[in-house]
Order: structure tokens, then C-alpha cells, then sequence
């Protein structure tokens, strides 16, 4: 069975299959905001999401990360590590990309477990 978050007609933000939440990127609201609270606006998505799937953070088995410039990947770290679980961390990458909103500065994307 598929189970389908927040479904519109272009994607959806969450699907959960066979256990894993897949979630769509995430982006920040604020677009005129600094890395730092981009990165943790994506990140409570992340959070608020993964509920909603019946997860949490501390079940996240991989994390892309997308910056516009990669001179932003010490100020995204710095709110990623307040965020993230002491020993729960995901595999994750971080890559420089061309955002779809000129204004974002980070989009994350992670694959979960469901929580049992």
C-alpha cells in the first residue's frame, strides 16, 4: 500500500511505502531570511512532516542537502547540528544547485523509516 501526505496534482510532500517516508525537498518560508533560519524553517517542514508519516528526525536515513552557494554550508551546519540527534545522524550529502526560488537558499530532502 502507498500512502500519499499532502497530495496535489504536480507531487506530493510525503509517501510512505513498504515502511519509508519518502519527503519532497523542503524549503524555507522566509526568503529574505539568512541561512541559519532558512535551514531550520526547512527543517521544522522536515520535522512536522515526518510526524505526520508517524517518524521523527532520530528515524532519518538520508539527507540531501541543496545550497545555492556552498559559502552558506558552515552557517547551514551550524543549524543542522542544533537539529539534528547526537548519534542519529543521517548519511547525508550536500551539493551546490539552482534552487527553483531565487530566494531560497537551502532545500533538504530525506528518506525515513517509519517509527515502530
Amino acid at each position: 500500500m502507498i500512502k500519499r501526505i499532502d497530495a496535489g496534482a504536480r507531487m506530493s510532500e510525503a509517501v510512505i511505502h513498504h515502511g519509508l517516508v519518502y519527503l519532497a525537498g523542503q524549503v524555507p518560508e522566509t526568503v529574505s531570511a539568512d541561512i541559519q533560519t532558512q535551514t531550520r524553517e526547512a527543517l521544522s517542514a522536515i520535522d512536522d512532516l515526518l510526524a505526520q508519516a508517524g517518524s521523527d528526525k532520530t528515524h532519518i536515513l538520508q539527507a540531501q542537502v541543496f545550497l545555492a552557494d556552498l559559502a552558506d554550508f558552515a552557517g547551514m551546519n551550524e543549524a543542522w547540528d542544533a537539529w539534528v540527534v547526537p548519534g542519529k545522524a543521517p548519511a547525508r550529502a550536500t551539493v551546490q544547485a539552482a534552487l527553483a526560488d531565487p530566494g531560497w537558499k537551502v532545500e533538504i530532502l530525506v528518506t525515513a523509516a517509519v517509527a515502530s
